[in-house]
């Protein structure tokens, strides 16, 4: 057997996690209704005492797996805690791959508390943050692309974003590792013939095959880590920031955005002395929006702060908007404000108003031809800026490229991408071995997309993130 078969064998046998024998014992519960007063709250258990444990909380000497009865739930005294819908999912078909008994009883904190007490006092243990959908992932219920887009769909910025993730829930990130994969080990077992047969006569083109398989796969995997980086907002959330020199209006517009007076204004300048930081819906998306300090030397320690901040936010954000004030003559502080502009330029959308349209013009435009300013009276019409933000929301949703919705993805795929790179240099060297070599990190790099750590620490941090009872 060939190195390359090796390997790929030893990924399906070691690396993926439901291969291995399950060695999970507990029975956990948790509410997976946020909590609140609602019509309905949920309680679920799963493990092997779940049928157990509900057996004991509803006197039924048997539930029908996949049937919703509805039964009266006991305390330890046997005395009613609620009336509840309650359905049983016997292992393997259910959603862990466990038994899983879910409690549907009435709505509010109080009811589904006293529940999920009963059925700890019955020997299950409370759930850690995600800890259902990590037993899923152990049991081979799903690979990790599902069990993170899980997560990612349950934070959903935009409905576009949802749309994406409820792709990557029906396998297509795990199609698209699977893909890359398949022709990676493909160009290993030709260079393993290259070096198993070196005597024999083989294709005289088959280097040149193998050079061209490997850029293409090589533009494929940049071109995927660039879609996602420029489009970390529309998984994560686009940030957009106001800026300008005080008293251009930065807090007014946030106030008109909001529709209500979120930020104190006055005629004083510094008034403003930290980011102030409020979500926002624009079409389809739900944005952060960050009015920040007006940007001007100053001397005073406490406005020099909020100054970094403002400076920070702009340079961190999805989108700009830069506030400049019409109806005064450009100063210092303005040229500032530009200055930061043209370094942001290029790498995130910009857009530029002047405020005060409604005064006589004293501003040089011309200082500002780069950016197409958009003349605006913010307390009176806001219109014009929020179009323009939307269609630029929706156009970075407009993308039929794959893309990847976390850092963990994107590192390795970015990986992937610099061991095919390495080992394009070594092939051209003649040096077959380390060419095999650097193919096997990209391939390990593309497998641990879809395949999670063995150790216990890693998943345990990738599942905190999760709510509980997911």
């Amino acid at each position: 057997m060939s190195r390359s078969s090796h390997f790929v064998t030893d990924v399906k046998s070691s690396s993926l996690i439901h291969s291995r024998e399950n060695k999970i014992t507990e029975t956990i519960a948790a509410i997976a209704t946020p909590h609140g007063v609602g019509g309905i709250s949920i309680v679920r258990i799963s493990g092997p005492a779940a049928l157990s444990i509900a057996g004991k909380m509803t006197h039924a000497h048997t539930l029908n797996p996949r049937k919703a009865t509805l039964k009266t739930l006991y305390d330890d005294n046997d005395h009613p805690l609620d009336e509840a819908i309650v359905i049983y999912f016997k292992a393997p078909f259910s959603f862990t791959g466990e038994d899983i008994v879910e409690f549907q009883c009435h709505g509010g904190t109080i009811v589904a508390s006293m529940v999920l007490e009963r059925i700890i006092e019955l020997g299950a243990r409370l759930a850690e943050p995600g800890e259902f959908t990590k037993r899923a992932l152990l049991n081979g219920k799903m690979d990790m692309t599902k069990a993170e887009a899980i997560a990612s769909l349950i934070n959903a910025k935009s409905e576009d974003a949802a749309k994406l993730l409820s792709r990557q829930l029906k396998g297509a990130l795990h199609d698209y590792v699977e893909s890359i994969r398949t022709k990676l080990v493909e160009i290993l077992a030709y260079i393993e013939v290259t070096i198993d047969y070196a005597e024999e006569d083989l294709p005289g083109d088959l280097y040149e095959q193998i050079t061209q398989k490997l850029e293409s796969i090589k533009e494929e995997l940049e071109k995927t880590v660039e879609a996602s980086r420029s489009r970390e907002g529309l998984i994560e959330g686009f940030q957009i920031a106001i800026v300008g020199k005080p008293n251009v209006g930065k807090s007014s517009l946030l106030n008109a955005l909001l529709h209500y007076n979120r930020a104190i204004t006055s005629d004083i300048a510094g008034t403003t002395r930290d980011t102030i930081e409020e979500s926002l819906k624009i079409g389809t998306h739900l944005v952060r929006i960050i009015d920040t300090a007006g940007i001007r030397e100053s001397g005073e320690t406490i406005e020099k702060i909020g100054i970094e901040r403002a400076i920070a936010s702009a340079e961190s954000a999805d989108v700009v908007i830069a506030l400049f004030d019409q109806s005064a003559p450009i100063d210092k502080d303005d040229f500032r404000i530009i200055d930061l502009l043209q370094k942001q330029k290029g790498q995130k959308r910009i857009i530029v108003l002047l405020n005060k349209k409604d005064l006589p013009p004293k501003f040089d435009l011309k200082q500002l031809s780069d950016f197409d300013p958009i003349p605006i009276s913010v307390k009176e019409d806001t219109s014009v800026l929020i179009e323009k933000l939307r269609d630029y929301l929706d156009l970075q949703s407009r993308s039929h490229d794959m893309i990847l919705i976390n850092k963990r993805q994107i590192h390795q795929v970015s990986k992937a991408a610099e061991a095919i790179s390495r080992a394009q240099s070594v092939l051209a060297e003649g040096e077959f071995e380390l060419f095999a070599y650097e193919l096997n990190d990209a391939i390990e790099a593309m497998a641990a997309i879809t395949t999670p750590f063995e150790r216990e620490e890693i998943l345990d941090q990738m599942f905190g993130s999760f709510c509980l009872g997911k």
